[in-house]
């Protein structure tokens, strides 16, 4: 039976309603580290979903109620008594703090009786120690009927009534004492006994094994002396040196206690990988984010150096001139480009913003409500025969919440196709967001920038790496190419300069135009998602906004992310910090929110982890994810964000995609992933045709340009709705 442990963490955290760290790992017995309140449960796969709740609720009765790991230091009480009391103490308080937690326990106990941990079943109960008896009485009396006798009765009910730790020490200190003092009468029975068989006689007895008095005692009986102490010295030597107790005292056997853990270790699984639990490094994004003014100054000064510079000191003056002809003509063109596309997207931002208005301003009315005042209304007192309500009413309209947006480009060598074409959708939201007054960020993940303090040269140390949490490339940065703080003349200079970077990833005569450190790289997806924890209370806080949306453009999976893990190499003292993959071992765990999620067995299965992980770290945010691609990888698109890969909502997508060139998709992590058609993006499907066009050219040039428009304006009111 696989037992779905992030379940039972869950249920762990509730049960202590605190943030307890829950951890399970493959050792033998749960431990609580008082602490750091990790509590580390076994891997029990060799048991029942009713065995684990029990043991579950009990180790969180143990991390609530008992003080530490190191009581026994303070006491000369057998430990193995103490457990026992503290054992029914722990669990009166859970059941009297969960009511229906007893069904937990009372399942739990009856499935571990009927495979016999206790080993019980072949052996007369009312024999056994006091202790011992009041340990079954506890865990499953209710399936046989123990007897105590008057003296025993009362120690039975001072277990019951104990409250505090300090209750427990009490009366395992009377338990002890009575167990010992039954040790000693059995022994002075037993010696009576002995001494009666002497009395008959000094001769020895060939058969009936007794020796002359004075002598030594037969070796059955010896054997008798030597085996209880041996199995005394195996159960609770242990505890009598960390009790600090004279050894010479005998300790009271208690044969449940060990049977029943020892029948538990056998539960845990303790065979496999370790699972790893990582966590989010604290992040300093300052150094992470690349300032928008030194991005743009960045371009411009390439721009402008474009006629000073010799690309290439080996070719020829005349082809140099040639060169630096193509990157100021580029440059001159891609301006035009902008221009053009400017205009063009008016209508479509237009409208964005009247529907964000209408929608926004429908959703205030929704939430209206309607108060009596105090002042008759005059029209209706020709009424009050048969109308009680004669006072004016005012309605109240809430104000709508402020809105912000942090938009995350892929700035990754797939892209370089698409840039152009993703950069206008990006271009349409970003004068959506400038029209209806909404803040804005925009960044681009990169591996290239130069991201080194101005200083000393050195890169930017973002975190302070150890062992347990993510690792954060140090070659990994933000660009920050557009915000809501640059106005005006200056933001649209800025999108003419973004422009002409991104035209010219496709042409090669105008490679020169981009800058140096903004050239395309790797998909460093995730280390963008965990730098979004701190980058979006920053920008909440900064620009005074309620409701946040988060918009990641990309056209692709991420590569695998890493987490840092110490290694003890045979030839050092110190552990070495290196770091490995995130791999199917591997969970990931979220302090804040208390939550944690395992990683799948492939690497792009933790990307909707992270943003399963961010989303419950910030409910309140809305998180839209947009992806560029080509037809053909439709179905893949698909499959991946399917739980099914033959459920009949694929192929009703793929009917879709087909008419539309793009699908709406919920479930996948983020709140609404949008796939797009790269062919079908551009924004420039103008109805144009030549003098001599054919009806035929004709129709297919405009239904061309009405099916872009309507992509366009499907996602973007799609985009819109979710925001308002």
């Amino acid at each position: 039976m696989t037992i779905q442990y992030e379940i039972k963490s869950q249920l762990a955290k509730l049960l202590a309603t605190e943030d307890l760290i829950v951890e399970h790992k493959r050792v033998e017995t749960a431990q609580f580290n008082v602490k750091t309140r990790v509590l580390t449960l076994p891997m029990w796969d060799n048991t029942t979903e009713n065995v684990v709740d029990m043991l579950v609720s009990h180790e969180v009765g143990h991390a609530l109620y008992t003080p530490n790991e190191e009581w026994y230091k303070d006491t000369k009480v057998n430990p193995s008594i103490v457990n026992i009391v503290e054992d029914a103490r722990i669990e009166k308080l859970m059941k009297r703090r969960y009511e229906g937690i007893s069904k937990t326990f009372y399942r739990g106990y009856t499935e571990l009786h009927n495979e016999d941990f206790f080993q019980v079943k072949k052996k007369n109960i009312s024999m056994m120690s006091l202790a011992d008896r009041i340990n079954l009485y506890f865990k499953i009396g209710s399936h046989y009927r123990i007897s105590f006798s008057g003296a025993e009765q009362i120690l039975v009910e001072r277990v019951a009534s104990c409250e505090t730790f300090k209750d427990v020490l009490e009366v395992s200190k009377l338990i002890e004492d009575y167990c010992l003092d039954e040790i000693e009468k059995k022994k002075e029975k037993m010696e009576m006994e002995n001494n009666s068989e002497l009395d008959l006689g000094d001769t020895e007895k060939t058969e009936g094994g007794y020796s002359v008095k004075g002598e030594s005692t037969d070796e059955h009986d010896g054997d008798t002396d030597k085996s209880e102490t041996s199995e005394e010295e195996s159960g609770d030597v242990e505890s009598s040196v960390m009790q600090g107790t004279n050894t010479a005292k005998e300790i009271p056997m208690v044969e449940t206690v060990e049977s029943l853990e020892n029948a538990i270790k056998n539960l845990a699984n303790t065979d496999g990988v370790e699972n790893q639990y990582i966590e989010m490094p604290d992040l300093d994004v300052n150094k992470i984010i690349i300032d928008n003014q030194r991005i743009h100054d960045l371009i411009e000064e390439t721009f402008a150096s474009l006629s000073e510079v010799n690309f290439d000191q080996k070719l020829s003056e005349e082809w140099l001139d040639m060169q630096r002809s193509y990157a100021k003509k580029h440059i001159r063109q891609s301006g035009e480009d902008y221009a053009k596309f400017k205009r063009d997207a008016q209508k479509e931002v237009n409208y964005l913003v009247k529907e964000f208005e209408r929608r926004k301003s429908a959703g205030a009315y929704a939430r209206a409500t309607t108060s009596r005042t105090g002042i008759l209304d005059t029209k209706n007192l020709h009424t009050y025969k048969f109308n009680e309500d004669l006072f004016k009413k005012i309605n109240i309209v809430p104000d709508g919440k402020n809105h912000g947006l942090v938009f995350v480009l892929d700035w990754s060598g797939s892209m370089s196709r698409e840039m152009l074409d993703t950069i206008k959708q990006l271009y349409n939201l970003v004068w959506f967001c400038t029209k209806a007054q909404i803040p804005f960020e925009v960044y681009a993940f990169t591996q290239c920038f130069p991201n080194q303090d101005r200083e000393t040269g050195l890169m930017e140390k973002a975190y302070e790496p150890k062992e347990g949490l993510f690792c954060v490339d140090r070659n990994f940065s933000l660009m920050n190419l557009l915000s809501s703080k640059v106005r005006g003349k200056k933001l649209d200079q800025q999108l003419r300069n973004l422009f002409a970077v991104a035209s010219a990833f496709t042409n090669y005569e105008a490679q020169k135009v981009i800058p140096l450190g903004m050239g395309l790289s790797g998909t460093p997806l995730n280390e963008s998602i965990v730098s979004l924890h701190k980058i979006i209370p920053q920008f909440r806080e900064e620009n005074n906004v309620e409701k946040v949306n988060c918009v990641i453009l990309t056209d692709g999976e991420a590569y695998p992310l890493s987490y840092h893990y110490e290694v003890q190499r045979h030839w050092e003292s110190e552990p070495y910090l290196g770091t490995r993959n995130v791999g199917s071992n591997c969970f990931l765990r979220n302090r804040k929110t208390g939550r944690t999620y395992k990683s799948g067995m492939h690497y792009s299965d933790f990307t909707p982890i992270l943003l399963k992980d961010i989303s419950d770290t910030y409910p309140d945010v809305n998180f839209v994810g947009i992806r560029i691609m080509p037809t053909r990888e439709i179905g893949n698109f698909l499959r991946q964000n399917s739980d099914d890969w033959n459920s009949p909502e694929i192929e009703k997508q793929r009917a879709i995609w087909k008419k539309t060139k793009t699908v709406a998709l919920k479930g996948t992590g983020y709140d609404i992933y949008f796939g797009l058609c790269s062919s079908a993006l551009s924004n420039d499907s103008e109805f144009e045709v030549d003098e001599d066009a054919t009806k035929a050219q004709i129709k297919r040039a405009f239904t061309k340009s009405l099916s872009t428009k309507k992509m366009n304006k499907k996602i973007l009111t799609q985009f819109v709705d979710l925001i308002a």
